[in-house]
């Protein structure tokens, strides 16, 4: 992988993986679904505001509109899914997450207002996928690029999700700590 691909995909690419997952591999995926928010806020308590507009790499979001592109991006992944258990391959509505990270909001609003819509949003997703039946991680929705994706396969990409973008975020940290220097994880 090259440097600016490292930087841009600090954990790897989007896992692409239909297969079922087991019971253990579910319950641990949701786990660190669940504790995603708790972990970003731990990150961006007490930046201020010049450190929060601080980007994660040349050209990247900053911290504060990655911390604000997660709300944006999980809003959808559980409303997905909740169309997925609740329809027969329903036909998801795709976003440009591009031009939403540079709404106003997302340039400068307080990360507070994501990360607290997270904490609420992670606690109730975690709640539905723990209560859904083994079958009901099977059923798919339909996703205008990818086709069809189970929630299994959802529950693996959003739990990446989560862990792409917390890096994101300490690279940005990690920009802060030494701007002229190496920001590898």
């Amino acid at each position: 992988m090259t440097e600016p691909d490292r930087e841009r995909y600090p954990v790897g690419r989007i896992p692409r993986d239909s297969a079922p997952l087991g019971a253990p591999e579910r319950t641990a995926l949701i786990a660190a679904i669940a504790a995603a928010p708790g972990t970003l806020r731990g990150l961006v308590d007490g930046l201020t505001d010049a450190q929060l507009d601080t980007p994660y790499r040349a050209g990247g979001w900053t911290i504060r509109q990655v911390v604000h592109h997660l709300a944006d991006s999980h809003i959808n992944a559980y409303a997905r899914m909740k169309f997925a258990v609740t329809e027969d391959a329903p036909a998801i509505k795709t976003y440009d997450e591009k031009l939403w990270a540079e709404l106003p909001e997302a340039r400068t609003a307080p990360p507070g207002l994501s990360l607290d819509l997270l904490d609420a949003l992670h606690r109730r997703w975690t709640a539905f996928l723990t209560a859904l039946p083994e079958v009901a991680f099977h059923k798919p929705y339909a996703h205008p690029e990818l086709g069809l994706v189970s929630l299994d396969e959802a529950l693996r990409m959003y739990e990446w999700h989560c862990r792409h973008h917390t890096a994101h975020v300490r690279l940005g940290l990690a920009r802060l700590a030494n701007p002229n220097g190496d920001t590898h994880l």
